[in-house]
């Protein structure tokens, strides 16, 4: 239960969400910096704990619906509270997150525990007063937006005129506005007729940062489709398409499955996008839709095993991918607790591991190698000792710093660079 699902940063980077397999959301709050340490940069601890989703049971499906949280997104902070929205499988959560530090006392119509009092003994008028208590943070569920989703919901997106959100699922994306949850409007549909003729489905879906009309979702055939809402109210028709073909020599069994779009994300210019697949991650031009411009091999070593990831299920593993703050640097996951970054400007690539042995605070983070067959040198490890039971699938970049979030099974580990 314990497991993270998902990993968030807020619009400011003061505040981390995570959510996990149990359906809990923890908020991490980045510790102020103390006078007597000015050097040392805040560090994150436990905010707020909250149970967002409940497991449920579709009685009509005969189905278990799963309290696993899929999804977490800030909406910007308007004023002393916090708001940010949940999914599991079937429903968004709109969750209100606010401080309370001091409490009312006095009331005329109850006493001190809350009990309405006999109006006939009421005899004076009291005026209540704010005394201070100790600080409480409450998590409230303002919004509850289900019964929209036949299928798994698989992304939400915050719109950038902060009124709609989107939610997909393998093949609707539904437009809500915050302030309506009994109905959606159903902006993409790709649900054939007759459902033996279905080829693709819908893997995951993003608004543009800046302009509120614009969105693109991935599919597992490896295309990335961008609508315009301006052009027509159900977004069936893209107004941009973009596939790589394929090249014959490395045509195989598995070139669909790995072909298969995990993730994608606008850069924070909104010029490009990045697609993550399960060997590669991509980065488009949204002005060139033949080819992407980058291509990063995250873990290439491991084409020679994709028969034994196929048996073992690690092959349909959904791998997230996130830009730093600048889009200069992208950042990924890949097996054997590694994650992976690449430095757009410069191409240099690092491999790095989050585990508790190397991992102690304030440590350096030694960069790792992985050889494939042959000799081994001291510091490498070999391909066929990776571990693929250990996987970092969700991982977060800090806005504006050089602080990252990786999610490694049930650990969270903070990173940030080294400060001289």
């Amino acid at each position: 239960a314990d497991i993270i699902s998902t990993v968030e940063f807020n619009h400011t980077g003061e505040l981390l969400a995570t959510g996990d397999k149990g359906g809990r959301v923890v908020i991490f709050q980045r510790e102020q910096e103390s006078k007597n340490q000015p050097h040392r940069r805040g560090e994150y601890n436990v905010y707020s704990t909250f149970q967002s989703h409940e497991p449920e049971f579709d009685y009509l499906k005969s189905l278990e619906i799963e309290e696993k949280i899929n999804k977490i997104r800030w909406l910007p902070q308007q004023n002393a509270a916090y708001f940010l929205l949940s999914t599991n499988d079937k429903t968004v959560k709109l969750w209100k997150v606010s401080e309370r530090d001091k409490r009312p006392e006095g009331y005329n119509l109850k006493d001190e525990d809350g009990r309405l009092r006999d109006p006939s003994m009421i005899t004076t008028l009291r005026v209540p007063v704010l005394r201070p208590m100790d600080l409480m943070v409450e998590a409230t569920p303002r919004r509850v937006f289900a019964n929209a989703h036949t299928y798994h919901i698989n992304s939400i997106s915050v719109n950038s005129d902060y009124e709609t959100y989107m939610s997909a699922d393998d093949l609707r994306i539904n437009l809500w506005n915050f302030e309506i949850t009994n109905q959606s409007f159903n902006i993409v549909d790709i649900k054939p007729a007759n459902m033996e003729e279905l080829t693709e489905v819908i893997t995951a879906a993003e608004f543009h940062p800046h302009h509120c009309n614009t969105f693109v979702y991935s599919s597992s055939k490896g295309t990335i489709r961008l609508c315009d809402m301006r052009a027509s109210a159900l977004c069936d028709r893209h107004a941009k398409f973009f596939e790589e073909p394929e090249d014959p020599s490395n045509r195989s069994f598995f070139s669909e499955i790995i072909s298969s779009i995990s993730d994608v994300k606008f850069s924070h210019s909104g010029r490009y996008i990045m697609t993550r697949d399960y060997l590669t991650v991509k980065v488009w031009d949204l002005n060139m839709e033949n080819r992407p411009i980058e291509t990063y091999q995250v873990h290439d070593y491991l084409r020679s095993k994709l028969c034994s990831l196929y048996e073992n299920d690690c092959i349909f593993d959904k791998f997230e991918c996130v830009w730093n703050g600048s889009d200069s640097v992208i950042m990924t996951g890949s097996y054997n607790n590694f994650f992976r970054m690449f430095d757009r400007n410069t191409k240099r690539d690092v491999t790095l591991e989050a585990s508790r042995e190397n991992s102690k605070p304030r440590a350096i983070l030694k960069p790792r190698k992985v050889c494939v067959g042959g000799k081994r040198r001291k510091d490498e490890i070999s391909v066929d000792s990776l571990d693929f039971s250990k996987k970092i699938l969700h991982t977060a970049w800090h806005p504006s710093e050089n602080i990252i979030a990786v999610a490694a099974t049930n650990n969270l580990y903070i990173f940030q660079d080294k400060v001289n």
